[in-house]
Formats: C-alpha cells, sequence, structure tokens
C-alpha cells in the first residue's frame, strides 16, 4: 500500500485519538512514575500516527486543520495530560518542517515513521558560523518529550566569523533553530516537579558540534516557507498555545465528569445530602459547564474562523493572531477555574492518588505555569484592543 493511499485512507486524527485513549489511561500510573511515555505505549501512538498531525503531506502527515488538533489534544489529555503534552510539544516542533529544505524534512520525518522532534525553552546556545553549516554550543532547559523523541533541537544565537551577533534590518538578534540527532546531545534527566510529571522534561546539552546548514531552520520565516497549505500560514505560537490550551480543557473535563459521577453518590460526612442534592454545589456545577463549554468554544470558532478566511486571504493578520491567543489563554485559565471546583467540592476523596483528581489538579496546575499560559498575554492582547503596538513575540 502506497504511503498516500495509507494517509488518504487514515482515520481522522480525532478518532485515532479515541481509539487509543483507554491505553493511554490504563498506562497512566507508569508514565507519571517513569517520567516518560512507556515503549509499548509509545508503540501505540506511532502506530497510531498521533505525532503526525501537524506535519505536512508530503512528509506522510495529516497536515490537520488546527480547530481538529485542538479536538485530538483534549481527547488524549482527559486520558493523561503528559501524553498529551508530549505529543503538543513534539507536534509543535514538527511544524519547522514546512520552512527546512524538503531534502532535510525528509530525512527527520519522511524516512522514519516514528520521527520526533524536541526542543527547550528559549535561545541558549551559539552557533558559530563556518564553512556549510555551523558550530553549536549551549544548555537548553524543558525538553518536554525529549525522552521519546529522535532529533533535538536548540534555539541559538548566530555568532558570525568576526566574533559579531546576527541582526535582523531591525536590529533584532537573530534566532536559528539548530537540529540535532539525539545522540548529538547529552541529556540530564532532572525533571523532579510537582505535575507533568511524565513529560519528561529534562535539561540538554552540546558542545561544538557541527550542524550542517539544512539542518538549521528559522521558524514562522515567510521568506523560508517551503510548504503551501493553509496549516503554514498559522505560527507554530498558535499551534503551541491552542495545543497546550487543549490539554488544559481536556483535563478540566476529566475532572468535572469525575465529579458529576462522584456527587451522584457521596454523601459528606455529618451531612443528610448527596453532593448533588446540594442546592449550592447545583450551582456551581452549572457556572462550571458554561466556563469549560464557552471557552472550548471560543478557542475551537476561533480556529475555525480564522482557517476560512485565511483559505482565501492566504494570509494571517495581527488581529486574527491576537484573537487565538486570547482564545488559547482564556480557555487555559477557565479549565483551572473549573479543576479548582471540581478538585475542592470533591473533598477529602481528591486527595488520594488512586482517584482521579489528584495527579489531574497537580497537572492542571503545571500547565498554567508555562509560557503560554501566562496571565500578561491578557496585557499583550488588551493592549491591541486599545490600539496600541504590543510585541508579538508570544503571538
Amino acid at each position: 500500500m502506497s504511503a498516500a493511499h495509507q494517509l488518504a485512507t487514515r482515520p481522522d486524527p480525532v478518532a485515532r485519538a479515541r481509539s487509543i485513549a483507554p491505553a493511554i489511561a490504563a498506562a497512566a500510573d507508569r508514565i507519571e512514575a517513569g517520567s516518560a511515555i512507556p515503549p509499548d505505549l509509545l508503540d501505540r501512538l506511532h502506530e497510531a500516527a498521533l505525532f503526525r498531525a501537524l506535519l505536512p503531506h508530503s512528509l506522510g502527515g495529516d497536515e490537520t486543520r488546527p480547530a481538529t488538533y485542538v479536538r485530538m489534544m483534549e481527547v488524549i489529555a482527559g486520558a493523561d495530560a503528559s501524553t498529551a503534552w508530549c505529543i503538543g510539544q513534539n507536534s509543535g516542533c514538527s511544524m519547522a518542517s514546512a520552512y527546512m529544505e524538503p531534502a532535510a524534512a525528509r530525512r527527520i520525518w519522511g524516512d522514519d515513521p516514528r520521527a520526533a522532534l524536541a526542543w527547550g525553552a528559549g535561545p541558549q546556545g551559539t552557533a558559530k558560523v563556518v564553512p556549510g553549516g555551523y558550530v553549536v554550543t549551549g544548555t537548553w532547559n524543558f525538553a518536554s518529550g525529549g525522552r521519546n523523541a529522535t532529533w533535538i533541537g536548540g534555539h541559538s544565537r548566530v555568532v558570525e566569523p568576526d566574533g559579531s551577533l546576527r541582526r535582523w534590518p531591525s536590529g533584532d538578534l537573530v534566532e536559528r533553530s539548530m537540529l540535532f540527532p539525539k545522540a548529538a546531545v547529552t541529556m540530564t534527566e532532572n525533571w523532579n516537579v510537582m505535575g507533568l510529571r511524565g513529560t519528561g522534561s529534562d535539561t540538554y546539552a552540546v558542545n561544538e558540534v557541527f550542524v550542517p546548514d539544512e539542518h538549521t531552520v528559522i521558524r514562522d520565516n515567510p521568506p523560508d516557507r517551503r510548504e503551501t497549505g493553509t496549516l503554514y500560514r498559522f505560527t507554530t505560537t498558535n499551534l503551541y498555545a491552542s495545543g497546550f490550551g487543549a490539554v488544559a480543557l481536556g483535563i478540566a473535563r476529566a475532572m468535572l465528569d469525575a465529579f458529576r459521577a462522584l456527587a451522584a453518590d457521596k454523601t459528606p460526612q455529618a451531612l443528610s445530602q448527596r453532593l448533588a442534592e446540594n442546592t449550592a454545589i447545583q450551582k456551581e456545577a452549572a457556572l462550571a459547564e458554561a466556563k469549560l463549554t464557552a471557552a472550548r468554544a471560543l478557542l475551537l470558532n476561533t480556529l475555525e474562523e480564522t482557517w476560512v478566511d485565511v483559505v482565501v486571504s492566504g494570509a494571517l493578520t495581527v488581529e486574527q493572531r491576537m484573537r487565538i491567543r486570547l482564545a488559547a489563554t482564556f480557555a487555559t485559565h477557565q479549565a483551572r477555574e473549573v479543576a479548582d471546583f471540581a478538585y475542592h467540592e470533591a473533598g477529602a476523596t481528591a486527595i488520594f492518588a488512586a482517584n482521579p483528581f489528584e495527579r489531574r489538579f497537580r497537572d492542571i496546575n503545571t500547565v498554567t505555569q508555562q509560557v503560554q499560559a501566562r496571565s500578561a498575554h491578557f496585557e499583550t492582547v488588551g493592549a491591541h484592543i486599545l490600539g496600541l503596538s504590543p510585541s508579538l513575540r508570544f503571538v
């Protein structure tokens, strides 16, 4: 069967996620204990091609619409947030393929159905210009999904042969992402955290490693874009923000559903009513449902409306980027409020690891600490709404 036929007949990513969600949920304890997706589950995730949702068709990917991607991520997060986070990180990184030399992108993703790229935060490396490429040195943190990755990236400042830093015409420093085979990096397993423990978001380093030019990329730089599909008019940040917002929505939905099931049976100690019969809780449950449904609808509708507009215009505007940022950040924060309600009203039931609240509560409160969830994003969007020109770095 040809690769094109396999792609054409492959179920959509949401259906694939739903089919494997029970296996993900069953492995959740092992994922957390091992700070990584275990090999048997990783095999199944690759068989379901869940790491390939944002890859171009030319590399055997789904090149899926952002709204579909969000729905896929919700399903996975409802089963296990760390697995969803790893898939979201590796998927966001795979957007770089649209800006690379096609032959190099094929070597990384097209020739390996188990390919996954991970990278850490910020331009923490230096890349010295040499004939044919760069010599790279640096240390990066937060390599989510790095333990299941086949390639590792490092965002770096470019150092010219004369020792100066490369700049854009605007004067801003150039940031270029260097891609290394995983064997070229030194990984330090130091992910000892409150939540999202299964992401294995470790520290890694390289020292004087040569990287050929074709294995480097400037993300989201329109002149370098090689793929013409509508998906690649969206920025990497758009998909990171939306995907991680979906993780929060999936966690909150699972917690709210678990609370509904608990409330039907639990009568708190020294009280005569089941939780479900408490009028104060009835009100808060309704508001929680409204918050979660509204936040999800805003994110999905914003992404779908933007997709339709970009199909026609061929370009993503600053206004549309701001709307995606607002919807994704709002989804994350509303989801946390819903999760807080479910956790606290579940009472002592929620503190036991065997019950469906404790880990999810830790996970969602870790999601909200990541850069894509920072509340300062509301300030950025608000400044734009009020006619100012805020930075677009995280938009």
